[in-house]
């Protein structure tokens, strides 16, 4: 069976000498009341023959009505998911006003079998969080994505001490081994799965 592809961007900034990471809360009403693990990073699927920092691109742009700020990108590779979809994201410093994000939406029956159906947003909101914080936040497939992108800060400091990166976990270092509007930006999203990851 062929894998789903998806691909997304993590906006990260510096505060007070500390790393946070931008993150958006998944619409709809599976996760209206969830928290812990209901959090993601900007991203959607693409075809397998479709350039995936394009799609991550137009993903962040659908997710949150912004367009992907400038600036230099970290790749930080591709993860397998649980459910096998391979998620392909890269890291990128910036700093957006999540209180005006904007999202697509998609139609979904609910409750299931009721007939009744309703337009949600594919992500309801957005915020900054520490590193300590976003591990609990994020969807657990995407955690590691966290470790990868410490890792990757923390080499280019060249251990100046200059922001509290965490060091990479021994999952992720296994894993290395082994504010302008989008009005303009078309969308060809399908309604996602109630699981989405």
């Amino acid at each position: 069976m062929t894998p789903r592809h998806s691909a997304g961007l993590l906006l990260h900034r510096l505060t007070a000498g500390a790393v946070e990471v931008m993150l958006v809360h998944m619409g709809g009403p599976f996760w209206a009341r969830r928290e812990e693990g209901a959090w993601s990073i900007p991203k959607g699927e693409h075809e397998p023959a479709e350039d995936a920092l394009s799609a991550a691109r137009r993903e962040f742009a659908e997710e949150t009505g912004l367009r992907p700020p400038a600036g230099e990108l970290i790749d930080l590779g591709v993860l397998k998911q649980p459910g096998g979809k391979l998620v392909h994201a890269w890291a990128l410093e910036a700093d957006l006003d999540v209180s005006v994000i904007t999202s697509n939406t998609f139609a979904l029956e609910w409750p299931r079998g009721s007939g009744r159906v309703r337009e949600y947003p594919e992500v309801d909101r957005a915020a900054w969080f520490d590193l300590p914080s976003a591990r609990s936040k994020l969807v657990k497939g995407q955690v590691p994505l966290l470790d990868l992108l410490a890792a990757q800060l923390a080499e280019r400091a060249g251990g100046s001490g200059s922001a509290e990166v965490p060091a990479a976990s021994a999952e992720t270092s296994a894993l290395k081994d082994s504010s302008l509007r989008a009005d303009a930006v078309p969308s060809t999203r399908a309604a996602p799965r109630i699981g989405r990851q």
